[in-house]
């Protein structure tokens, strides 16, 4: 089952609350909280508050958006994953490093490898995912790269968290979704223009694209969210629009 998730990190200025109250209003069914702003890593205390009003609110917490980098310059792992165990998520996503694939030599590919490894080894033993982001300035910022980077960790506990790339067309995006399939943790979903979070648009204006992509993601079944990171304007109201629409495209799938 596909269900309708959205990043706290597409309000930043808001508070807890107001995320879990725009979530209600939208209908949306799960939080990625985020680490930046929300629920910074290692502060236990205040995850466990979330945790607690998320699933008062009647929403789950789906996953952990750590911004954790994977090399040397970032925080202990360790405070990353206890955040994520005090919110009661399966699901951590990180970033693989801080270069992308042009600018990383051997041994700092080595350094992120080695990184993702202890973090899945460390995850894995609690029972919780690590997931790629496909995301410029990092590893996985082309095809080939993410599926490089993949190969050389060589573990099946490692996946993938899918979204269309900035400056991207329809016919490459699908083709990186359909190879993403069998790592497919959960999806990222918006819709921009060309120069990506800078030009975002109503989802209703895409819905084209982001059918055929829902198609695909359904496909290999289980359940997953589909995931709001970018919304137009941050406005309550395209959240609200953005939502319907989605679930529209998920209801036509099941027709």
């Amino acid at each position: 089952m596909l269900l309708v998730g959205l990043c706290s990190i597409t309000y930043r200025n808001k508070s807890v609350d107001e995320v879990i109250e725009v979530c209600q209003q939208a209908g949306v069914e799960g939080i990625e909280w985020g680490g930046d702003v929300h629920v910074p890593p290692g502060d236990i205390e205040l995850a466990t508050t979330v945790r607690e009003k998320t699933e008062a609110a009647g929403l789950s917490v789906c996953s952990y958006g750590s911004y954790y980098r994977c090399d040397k310059e970032q925080v202990d792992f360790t405070m990353v994953l206890d955040s994520a165990l005090a919110l009661g998520t399966k699901v951590i996503r990180v970033w693989a490093g801080s270069k992308g694939s042009s600018d990383a030599d051997e041994s700092y590919r080595a350094e992120v490898v080695e990184h993702i490894r202890n973090a899945l080894d460390l995850a894995t033993e609690k029972g919780i995912t690590i997931a790629l982001e496909y995301h410029g300035g990092t590893l996985t910022d082309t095809h080939a790269s993410t599926h490089q980077l993949l190969k050389e960790v060589n573990k099946p506990e490692l996946k993938l968290y899918w979204q269309t790339r900035a400056g991207g067309k329809y016919e490459t995006d699908i083709v990186e979704l359909e190879a993403a399939l069998p790592y497919l943790s959960h999806v990222h979903c918006f819709n921009w223009g060309a120069t990506g979070w800078q030009d975002k648009k109503p989802l209703s204006e895409g819905t084209d694209d982001w059918r055929e992509y829902l198609k695909r993601v359904k496909s290999i079944g289980g359940d997953r969210f589909v995931i709001f990171e970018f919304v137009k304007d941050e406005t309550d109201q395209q959240l609200i629009d953005d939502a319907q629409t989605l679930r529209n495209l998920l209801d036509s799938l099941d027709a």
